[in-house]
Protein backbone atom coordinates (compact mmCIF):
# COMPACT_ATOMS: atom_id res chain seq x y z
CA UNK A 1 0.00 0.00 0.00
CA UNK A 2 2.53 1.90 0.66
CA UNK A 3 4.49 1.65 -2.67
CA UNK A 4 0.98 2.75 -4.39
CA UNK A 5 0.46 5.85 -2.29
CA UNK A 6 3.92 7.27 -2.76
CA UNK A 7 3.62 6.51 -6.77
CA UNK A 8 0.42 8.42 -6.68
CA UNK A 9 2.65 11.22 -5.09
CA UNK A 10 5.21 11.31 -7.31
CA UNK A 11 2.60 10.83 -10.57
CA UNK A 12 1.20 14.06 -8.95
CA UNK A 13 4.24 16.16 -8.38
CA UNK A 14 5.26 15.06 -12.20
CA UNK A 15 1.92 16.33 -13.21
CA UNK A 16 1.66 19.33 -11.60
CA UNK A 17 5.01 20.38 -12.48
CA UNK A 18 4.40 19.82 -16.08
CA UNK A 19 1.81 21.82 -15.25
CA UNK A 20 3.27 24.66 -14.12
CA UNK A 21 5.95 24.94 -17.16
CA UNK A 22 3.18 25.11 -19.52
CA UNK A 23 1.47 27.34 -17.46
CA UNK A 24 4.51 29.35 -17.58
CA UNK A 25 5.41 29.21 -20.69
CA UNK A 26 1.90 30.47 -22.07
CA UNK A 27 1.37 33.16 -19.36
CA UNK A 28 4.58 33.96 -18.64
CA UNK A 29 4.25 33.43 -14.90
CA UNK A 30 6.17 31.36 -12.08
CA UNK A 31 2.93 29.86 -11.31
CA UNK A 32 3.35 26.35 -9.23
CA UNK A 33 0.78 23.94 -8.24
CA UNK A 34 2.96 21.57 -6.30
CA UNK A 35 -0.39 21.35 -3.60
CA UNK A 36 -2.38 19.25 -6.28
CA UNK A 37 -0.29 15.93 -4.76
CA UNK A 38 -1.89 16.52 -1.38
CA UNK A 39 -5.18 16.11 -2.64
CA UNK A 40 -5.79 12.66 -1.62
CA UNK A 41 -4.95 13.34 1.85
CA UNK A 42 -7.43 15.77 2.00
CA UNK A 43 -10.10 13.78 1.39
CA UNK A 44 -9.12 10.56 3.21
CA UNK A 45 -11.31 9.36 6.71
CA UNK A 46 -9.93 10.48 9.85
CA UNK A 47 -11.17 7.68 12.09
CA UNK A 48 -8.79 5.29 10.17
CA UNK A 49 -9.53 2.29 8.11
CA UNK A 50 -13.24 1.09 10.16
CA UNK A 51 -13.49 -1.65 7.27
CA UNK A 52 -10.04 -3.39 7.91
CA UNK A 53 -10.11 -5.52 11.08
CA UNK A 54 -7.69 -4.94 13.88
CA UNK A 55 -4.54 -5.87 13.97
CA UNK A 56 -3.87 -9.04 16.82
CA UNK A 57 -0.33 -10.13 17.61
CA UNK A 58 1.42 -12.70 19.44
CA UNK A 59 2.73 -11.54 23.00
CA UNK A 60 5.61 -14.38 23.25
CA UNK A 61 6.86 -14.06 19.15
CA UNK A 62 5.73 -11.36 17.86
CA UNK A 63 3.73 -12.49 14.72
CA UNK A 64 1.16 -9.79 13.34
CA UNK A 65 -1.70 -10.76 11.16
CA UNK A 66 -5.39 -8.78 10.47
CA UNK A 67 -7.00 -11.89 9.49
CA UNK A 68 -9.55 -12.68 11.35
CA UNK A 69 -9.76 -16.52 11.38
CA UNK A 70 -6.46 -16.72 13.45
CA UNK A 71 -7.30 -17.31 17.14
CA UNK A 72 -3.47 -18.30 17.95
CA UNK A 73 -0.25 -17.66 16.91
CA UNK A 74 0.90 -20.72 14.34
CA UNK A 75 4.24 -20.83 15.41
CA UNK A 76 3.36 -21.81 18.77
CA UNK A 77 -0.34 -21.55 19.70
CA UNK A 78 -0.24 -18.73 21.89
CA UNK A 79 -3.49 -17.04 21.74
CA UNK A 80 -3.39 -13.64 20.12
CA UNK A 81 -4.26 -9.93 21.51
CA UNK A 82 -5.78 -7.01 19.60
CA UNK A 83 -3.26 -4.36 19.57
Amino acid sequence: MVSSRLATAAAGVVVSLAVSAVLWWYFDVALFLLAVPFVPFLFRSRGGDDDRPSVRSCPECGFRTRNPSFEHCPRDGTRLREN
